[in-house]
């Protein structure tokens, strides 16, 4: 059997991995639980997200990329490796092609650690494309038009803000607040209000349940479990939905500047077809309720979101496999 090309949704919260002729076949959590003497690997994925926060001192939970780039190069190789082997990425005769995907505005040396840590687990070749690129043809927008398209991005680790034309980037920026920083938000603000200590899986649970960043966008109420800070016993509050908006409000805001940012350098023909086509959302980011609104209500552009915003990046390197010349040189 000969090895498929394969596209790689390398998220700092979840790895999507695409195969060719099959679609997406693997949608696993990036964490890695380690043996903390040995350092090999005792579980991956979603079975190392359920040991998170509840692990003995011997066994470490890693989560491998930080920021949409590589924190921890063995234990990404580790993860990748485990993942490629799970769906049979590696044929018998030939090496796979893998298509990586990364952050805009990420740096020559972390490419290039994504680049090395992707052929350490066999591959053939390895293409490197730009996230909200692959996004937005993941998404159904044709790139390859001389005709602006816009796409924000909101994942795990970093928000990519792109203007599309010709099939690449016209004007870009890429942030490190995205859905973990909403996590961090969530954590920050039950500990000031409710001195009450909760745990990443808690924190994105809430977000998932009652996360908004619109007044008035969701009536929802959730009773969250922690430690109280003042007297370390267990402990049960209520939280309500305009709680979590207050909470996500400012790390909300900084996305809208920076898109805004991004319309003012372009292109003014450009940006006469993003208020007659609109703005697309993709990534986790785009399900928390009342981006849309926002987002319409700062930019005064419509804003659209993605039919399967989780999956836009690994379904559009799908794609861009089978158009190779839309790929970056």
């Amino acid at each position: 059997m000969f090895a498929k090309d394969i596209g790689i949704d390398l998220g700092t919260a979840n790895v999507l991995i695409y195969m060719k002729g099959q679609g997406i076949v693997l949608n696993e959590p990036s964490v890695v639980a380690l043996d903390a003497s040995t350092k090999k690997a005792l579980a991956v994925g979603h079975e190392a997200r359920n040991m998170l926060g509840r692990t003995p001192g011997k066994v470490n939970t890693v989560k491998p990329l930080k920021d949409g780039v590589i924190a921890d190069f063995d234990a990404t190789e580790i993860m990748l490796d485990s993942f490629i082997k799970k769906i049979n990425g590696k044929g018998t005769f030939s090496k796979p092609r893998i298509l990586i995907c990364c952050p805009s505005n990420i740096t020559q040396v972390e490419k290039n650690a994504i680049k090395e840590a992707a052929e350490r687990t066999g591959a053939r070749k390895v293409f490197l494309e730009e996230e909200p690129k692959v996004a937005a043809v993941g998404a159904g927008l044709d790139i390859s038009a001389p005709i602006g398209n816009m796409v924000i991005d909101i994942g795990g680790g970093t928000t990519d803000i792109a203007v599309l034309s010709l099939g690449d980037i016209v004007t870009s920026s890429s942030i490190k607040i995205a859905g973990n920083t909403f996590d961090s938000d969530i954590t920050k603000y039950i500990k000031n209000k409710y001195k009450l200590l909760i745990g990443e899986k808690t924190a994105e649970e809430i977000k998932f349940n009652i996360g908004n960043v619109y007044p008035q966008s969701l009536n929802k109420k959730m009773k969250v479990r922690g430690r109280d800070l003042i007297t370390g016993l267990p402990q049960t509050i209520t939280l309500c939905s305009e709680e979590i908006e207050e909470a996500l409000k400012e790390s909300a805001m900084i996305i809208v500047h920076t898109a805004k940012a991004v319309l003012e350098q372009t292109p003014p023909e450009l940006a006469a077809d993003i208020i007659d086509k609109g703005i697309v959302i993709t990534g986790g980011g785009a399900l928390i309720k009342g981006f849309e609104q926002l987002l319409n209500k700062e930019l005064k552009v419509p804003i659209f979101i993605a039919k399967s915003p989780l999956t836009c990046v690994a379904d559009g390197t799908g794609i861009l496999l089978d158009n190779i010349h839309l790929m970056s040189k």
